[in-house]
């Protein structure tokens, strides 16, 4: 049987395939089998590119499919080759073209970068070859001449090139032998041809088997029965209008559209002039899509037409008499594109986490946008929402880079949907949108700030250990760690005392503990810092200062200056008889540790001799005559007098005041009897006391007119009484305020000229002048001095002599 002979452009084609792998303008094609197993190596891209495996890995690097189609290979980031990802059949991608491509492209990132890639997909002899129907009828006269040809319908085999059809075969026979030429279009004729004159009346029916084989190693073949039924003279074939028909339809349109009508004419008459049409040869594909009419030669669509599936559709119609005779003629169906699609928005890569502290045109996505549509109809634009930082850069063919286009801030901001808008512009156009989530990450970029630009605190002395003192509160935008705040005290000491010693703070809240028990008469105020620090990487902080006041509590008893407390030694006051009602006679001097009301002191007599002699002053604690002494008074008046503050509660002392009313020493009884007994000492001392009273008497005559000549030019003060007030021992810091023998803790002090003191029993008496009209002379006035320190000098025209 002859052979069917190989297209010249399946020969170019099987040349084209020993190539495995070449680069053109930088891109890079491959060639490999259909049907291969998931994990074939195609080859090494990344060599073939000179592209190191790091960068394959850090670059992002991956596979697009151009267009909607499947993604059927995948790259090897560790190793850099190209690996089949999905299983290929090239029957069902590109169905009987003779080249079989696939367009990919390698995407890597930082900086965007495009590599084409071309992978040819070659045919395997996976397919047999098929005979439109299972049995072919013929009706041949048996006038038919040695020599005529019957068309025969050809097989049709899903693989090209070398493993497509290629040799058909016969049954033996004694009629019919078989012939097979190419046609125009790169089909073949079958022709079945006679060998032998039939004579109906010895055999009126003929089965034959054709075979088909393709040149696949092994081939694969395929069978048909041909049944040929000998009639009467049937001598013109059946003719079509025109050698090829074609038409152009719209994609998308509807079942039961009619897209042309076929036609052949038959000049014999009767039965053997009847037209019948049949598709020949035609792809399962295109049989889905279109029917032919055997009658009328009309083609109509039949099923779902699609112009992106399959723009060009063919297929040959063969037309056949009544009795056995016919032609074929191809029909090519075009599909003209509409704007059905809308374009579609994929997302190649996305940072969904953006660090706030990322720079103005910072990369953060790349977008491929597709339409599946073609010329103007395929041709899209995209951009996003207004108000967002952020801008869609065109970048290589359908690419976008969605970069950064100011400064981000979560704490204003912390997250953003951008709305991504894709439009063709086909008529009308269609758009699509896909909204995408951005977060802000946080920075630490926000340390933490105080509630208030300073704290105060107030604690009474005495407190416990561990009192609440205040808490300070700072807050931080920042997220999780970075917002977390932790309370610390700065380091320092307040007059040489540590601050950890006086304070603690709780590092998680805040609160300002007492780490002592404070006292208000050694401490008053102080200020320490308190720091606040996050927990960012590097940690951030802030101070504040928090001023802390001790307040006073009366915890001190008021303390007796003046008199001195009994069992020291007796201190007696001289009051002479003439003095009037309303006259001085002594002071009782009281100091109190605390302050404020706590340190407003009080007097009153508990106890006297004679109740109705003395009184005292309430806050001044001057101890005036309240009548004029008569001379049935007793000679000794004691006085029981209480010191009480003001505190709550109050707190109190007591002391005795010794008055002796008499003008003269000797009128006392027991220094009478004292004489006697010390008759021998009293002797010496009297000698002694002669020069002292001799000596003190110039003397203090001259300090008399000294202190005359200078208060000339001063005012002095009136203080009434008959006695001066005896001098006293003042503490350190604390004096006399207002004359009110209550004596402060101030810088400023009053210093009390004195005379009189009297010791034990034996000691000497020192009398002072009476004076008239119940006024302190010039030398005995009470001064305040003008130093800070309350011990400081005193001016010599202001100062009293003491004896």
């Amino acid at each position: 049987m002859p052979n069917k002979g190989l297209p010249a452009a399946a020969m170019l084609f099987i040349l084209f395939l020993c190539v495995t792998v070449h680069d053109v303008n930088g891109d890079v094609s491959y060639s490999v089998q259909e049907e291969m197993k998931r994990g074939y190596v195609i080859g090494n891209i990344g060599k073939d590119l000179g592209l190191n495996v790091k960068e394959l890995s850090t670059r992002n690097s991956r596979i697009n499919a151009e267009g909607n189609r499947k993604r059927f290979c995948n790259i090897n980031v560790g190793t850099g080759e190209l690996v089949v990802a999905e299983v290929m059949d090239r029957e069902s991608l590109c169905r009987e073209k003779l080249s079989c491509v696939l367009k990919f492209e390698l995407v890597l990132e930082n900086p965007l970068e495009l590599h084409k890639m071309t992978l040819h997909l070659q045919d395997i002899n996976d397919n047999s070859p098929v005979f439109p129907k299972d049995v072919i009828l013929l009706e041949i006269s048996e006038s038919a001449i040695k020599g005529a040809r019957f068309r025969m319908s050809e097989a049709h085999d899903a693989d090209v090139g070398q493993n497509a059809v290629q040799n058909y075969m016969l049954e033996r026979n004694d009629e019919f032998i078989l012939a097979a030429t190419s046609n125009k279009d790169g089909g073949n004729n079958l022709e079945l041809v006679l060998d032998k004159e039939l004579d109906r009346e010895q055999q009126e029916d003929i089965s034959l088997t054709l075979t088909a084989l393709d040149g696949g190693n092994p081939p694969r073949s395929g069978t048909v029965n041909i049944h040929v039924t000998v009639l009467d003279a049937n001598d013109n074939a059946p003719v079509f209008t025109e050698e090829v028909y074609r038409a152009t339809l719209p994609e998308n349109s509807p079942v039961g559209t009619l897209v042309l009508k076929v036609s052949a004419t038959d000049l014999d008459e009767g039965i053997n002039g009847e037209v019948i049409y049949e598709v020949s040869r035609a792809s399962s594909f295109t049989k889905q899509a279109f029917t032919l009419d055997s009658k009328t030669g009309e083609i109509t669509v039949s099923g779902p037409i699609d112009f992106e599936e399959e723009s060009i559709y063919e297929m040959r119609v063969e037309g056949k008499d009544g009795f056995g005779l016919s032609t074929d003629t191809k029909v090519i169906i075009e599909l003209a594109d509409v704007n059905d699609n809308t374009p579609e928005i994929f997302l190649k890569s996305l940072n969904i986490h953006i660090p706030e502290n990322a720079p103005p045109g910072t990369e953060i996505g790349i977008i491929n946008v597709q339409d599946r549509d073609s010329e103007s109809n395929g041709e899209v634009h995209c951009v996003i929402g207004s108000n967002v930082p952020f801008k869609l850069v065109p970048s290589i063919k359908t690419y976008y880079s969605l970069m950064t286009t100011g400064e981000l801030d979560r704490e204003v901001e912390i997250d953003y949907n951008i709305t991504i808008t894709a439009t063709d512009e086909g008529t009308p156009s269609l758009s699509s949108s896909k909204t995408v989530h951005i977060t802000v990450a946080d920075v630490n970029d926000n340390p933490p700030a105080f509630r208030q630009q300073s704290y105060s605190a107030h604690i009474t002395e005495n407190n416990k250990l561990g009192s609440s003192i205040c808490s300070v509160s700072a807050t931080d935008p920042d997220w999780r760690q970075n917002g977390t705040v932790n309370y610390a005290l700065y380091p320092g000491d307040v007059d040489g005392t540590p601050v950890s010693s006086l304070l603690s703070i709780n590092g998680d809240t805040g609160a300002i503990l007492a780490a002592r028990s404070f006292d208000y008469e050694k401490l008053q105020s102080f200020k320490v810092q308190v720091i606040a620090r996050d927990n960012g990487s590097p940690p951030l902080s802030s101070n504040v200062t928090v001023s802390v006041s001790v307040a006073d509590e009366n915890d001190n008893t008021p303390q007796i200056l003046y008199p001195a407390p009994e069992g020291n030694y007796l201190m007696t006051e001289m009051v002479p008889k003439a003095v009037q009602a309303n006259s001085l006679v002594s002071k009782v001097i009281a100091v109190d540790a605390d302050s404020g009301q706590n340190a407003w002191l009080s007097y009153h007599i508990l106890k006297a001799t004679d109740p109705g002699l003395f009184n005292i002053g309430t806050h001044s604690g001057e101890i005036r005559t309240q009548r004029d002494i008569s001379e049935n008074d007793g000679m000794k008046q004691n006085l029981i007098v209480s010191v009480k503050d003001n505190g709550q509660p109050p707190l109190s002392a007591t002391c005795t005041v010794y008055l002796l009313i008499s003008d003269n020493l000797a009128e006392i009884p027991e220094l009478k009897d004292m004489s006697h007994d010390t008759g021998s000492k009293l002797t010496i001392y009297l000698i002694i006391a002669l020069v002292c009273v001799s000596t003190f008497f110039l003397t203090f005559v001259i300090i008399i007119l000294a202190v005359k000549f200078c208060h000339r030019r001063k005012p002095r003060l009136l203080f009434d009484g008959a006695v001066a007030i005896p001098s006293a021992y003042l503490p350190p810091n604390y004096a006399d305020v207002d004359g009110t023998g209550t004596l402060r803790s101030v810088r400023s002090a009053y210093n009390y000229d004195a005379y009189l003191t009297t010791g034990s029993r034996t000691s000497d008496f020192k009398f002072v002048r009476s004076y008239n009209d119940g006024t302190l002379p010039a030398d005995l006035t009470l001064r305040k001095t003008s130093s800070q320190d309350p011990f400081g000098p005193c001016d010599e025209a202001d100062s009293s002599q003491v004896k």
